[in-house]
């Protein structure tokens, strides 16, 4: 068989299909979770020389250039590192549990100076414990007496196999506390899924609450421009009304709006985009109620929900007002242009009487210049005649009776034919 050429990024596309392998954990144990969003002029260079110092410091082995994952050992504990478009996270897997419950020393892997340097902003953090399920009293029990309650969400996920509990409350250590009971039966790869399941739920949850923020802020900017809109909307139905300067006026709102929509366009995608992800993660749970108790996908209706349908309803006017300014825009410069082409009317019904009059005018001198022309004429004819007048006898006075209206008829029929040659 002749060779085939490859297309250069066949291998780099299909090897990015299992560039991000679910970690391998069993059970009893814990994990510390952090995510960390980018700031300012901050990038994957910045975060993978701080990726590099961490590991220099338990003596681990460095991820391969250009990397956007790694997962190794680092020390007695492992590392998974994945580089995201906004954020970068940090996953810390330990056997066995400590005896206090989500004690905060599980965060302590990380250092405190390297936490303090970190090129970007904490979004989310989290202590995770597995356990080997007990009842489903003592389940509940732990539950109850680890997180809070009201907020509490607890479900059966994959086909009954793990307990999930959450109450996405940050502690007073700082971080999110997920607990995990396992059915014994459950191998390590299962219970690293539904880890990183929850830590991807907690993470696209609070990147896409950035909008919500983002939406909250711009209120204020959306209601002023909203306000001078309406305004001058009734300045338009208004005939007492400058059409031009509510044009320019019209133009700057509509202009602030564009800003505005332009700022927030990026936001508003990538929180719907963050929404979907959470959905799609909680779906392929295949959760099933625990003893009564709220499931996730409850939780994120009654918690989450409203707050993606706020920044819609934002997204939604923004793109309403825009549409509003253009549609008043275009009457307006329609309003404009009827008003200009009856003024253009009215010039060129002025400059058509101009131009008679100037006609007129025309005509006017055109038969003072054949008197004057003919009088120079006549007066130059009859000097010319005078040789004649001595040597007929005639008298200046009959000479100049008789050349006078021949003179006329030359400078009239003169004069004519230029004018018919200038036109």
């Amino acid at each position: 068989m002749a060779p085939i050429t490859d297309h250069p990024l066949r291998y780099t596309l299909a090897n990015e299909l299992h560039a991000r392998p679910f970690p391998s954990i069993g059970a009893p144990s814990q994990a510390a979770y952090l995510a960390m969003a980018r700031v300012g002029g901050q990038g994957r260079d910045a975060e993978r020389a701080h990726l590099i110092d961490l590991l220099d410091r338990f003596g681990a082995a460095h991820p391969q250039p250009d990397a956007t994952h790694f997962s190794g050992a680092m020390g007695r504990f492992t590392l998974k590192w994945e580089s995201h478009s906004e954020f970068v996270t940090y996953t810390i897997f330990v056997e066995g549990t400590d005896e206090k419950a989500f004690s905060a020393d599980a965060f302590d892997v990380f250092p405190e100076d390297w936490l303090m340097s970190a090129p970007g902003q904490r979004v989310t953090s989290a202590l995770i414990r597995v356990e080997k399920a007990p009842e489903d009293e003592v389940i509940a029990a732990k539950a109850h007496a680890w997180l809070v309650q009201e907020s509490m969400a607890i479900s059966r996920v994959l086909d009954d196999s793990i307990v999930v509990a959450a109450d996405f409350r940050i502690d007073p250590a700082g971080h999110i506390r997920f607990a995990l009971f396992t059915d014994p039966t459950v191998g390590p790869q299962r219970i690293g899924r539904v880890i990183q399941r929850m830590c991807e739920i907690e993470t696209y949850k609070a990147m896409a609450m950035l909008g919500l923020s983002h939406a909250r802020d711009m209120g204020g900017d959306l209601a002023q421009a909203d306000a001078r809109l309406s305004g001058l909307l009734s300045d338009m139905a208004n005939d007492t009304s400058d059409p031009a300067r509510v044009l320019e006026q019209l133009l700057d709102v509509s202009g602030q709006v564009e800003i505005i929509g332009v700022n927030s366009a990026y936001r508003f995608a990538a929180t719907q985009a963050y929404a979907q992800i959470v959905d799609q993660r909680i779906e392929v749970l295949r959760e099933e109620r625990f003893m009564g108790r709220q499931t996730f996908g409850e939780f994120m209706m009654r918690r989450f929900d409203p707050a993606m349908r706020t920044v819609t309803a934002t997204e939604r006017r923004l793109r309403a007002m825009s549409d509003r300014a253009q549609r008043a825009g275009e009457l307006l410069r329609t309003k404009v242009d009827v008003d200009r082409s009856a003024q253009n009317q009215v010039l060129l019904s002025s400059m058509d009487k101009r131009a008679d009059l100037q006609l007129r005018l025309q005509k006017t001198v055109e038969g003072l210049s054949v008197v004057a022309v003919s009088y120079y004429a006549v007066n130059i004819a009859l000097y010319t005649l005078g040789p004649v007048e001595k040597a007929f006898g005639l008298s200046k006075t009959l000479l100049a009776a008789g050349v006078t209206p021949i003179t006329l008829l030359c400078v009239w029929l003169l004069l004519h034919r230029l004018r018919k040659h200038w036109e």
